[in-house]
């Protein structure tokens, strides 16, 4: 018994601190599809002494915040880990029991919506801000914001997490409609690449996916693959 209250009283407190995705997540719609993308940092929401100065501690430096829904269906999760992903795996279920039912691929606005329901009907113990993007044979490529408490809104390019506030003027300044997938690419990866230059909670590496009708690409940049802008300062 003494050895176990030893043990328990000399874990850190981060150990047992909520896990966060305090985060950059983006989806852009372009004719065809859509791509997303997110940072790879996943902190703890609690401040460490490093040298006198209050730092998150960071759980992990690769998290795929990009998390599969069905074969034409992602989501982009910002918000608490354990939330977040609890989330996106009762929409997995639901959409399988409702492709089963159908025999057809669940349209991404069904998809957006069992979201919002889970979102809303527990958003008084939930934290989780998503962003749902797919395509499906009705409407094509499509973007769905869902953030913390439920409201679903459609939109053309989407940005969240805790460094979006960082992107909302670049993203306003050189976001275009009738942009091809190799331009929503290269758009997507700068501004997670500027999010994560500035934001402390957004890190890593950065991961992106392009969805059409045939199927999901995925792409990961590292190191110097990585989009620069601040080299000359």
């Amino acid at each position: 018994m003494a050895s176990t209250m030893t043990s328990d009283f000399a874990k850190p407190d981060w150990l047992n601190a909520e896990h966060e995705t305090g985060t950059t997540i983006m989806a852009v719609q372009f004719d065809g599809g859509v791509v997303i993308g997110a940072d790879s940092r996943t902190t703890t929401g609690i401040l460490i002494n490093v040298n006198q100065r209050d730092r998150a501690y960071i759980a992990n430096r690769v998290t795929d915040k990009l998390t599969k829904v069905t074969d034409y269906v992602y989501c982009c999760r910002s918000g608490s880990a354990a939330d977040t992903q609890a989330i996106a795996d009762i929409v997995n279920y639901h959409l399988n029991f409702h492709k089963m039912d159908s025999g057809e691929e669940p349209l991404v606005f069904t998809a957006a919506n069992v979201f919002r329901e889970m979102c809303y009907n527990y958003r008084d113990s939930l934290t989780a801000g998503i962003i749902v993007a797919g395509w499906d044979k009705k409407k094509g490529g499509q973007v769905y914001t869902i953030p913390i408490g439920g409201m679903i809104t459609r939109m053309p390019v989407s940005i969240g997490g805790s460094g979006s506030g960082y992107l909302y003027g670049y993203v306003d300044s050189n976001y275009k409609d009738g942009m091809t997938k190799d331009e929503c690419l290269r758009f997507t990866a700068n501004c997670i690449s500027l999010a994560i230059n500035r934001d402390g909670s957004s890190g890593g590496v950065v991961r992106l996916a392009c969805i059409t009708k045939d199927g999901v690409e995925r792409f990961l940049l590292t190191g110097d693959e990585i989009p620069k802008f601040f080299e000359d300062y």
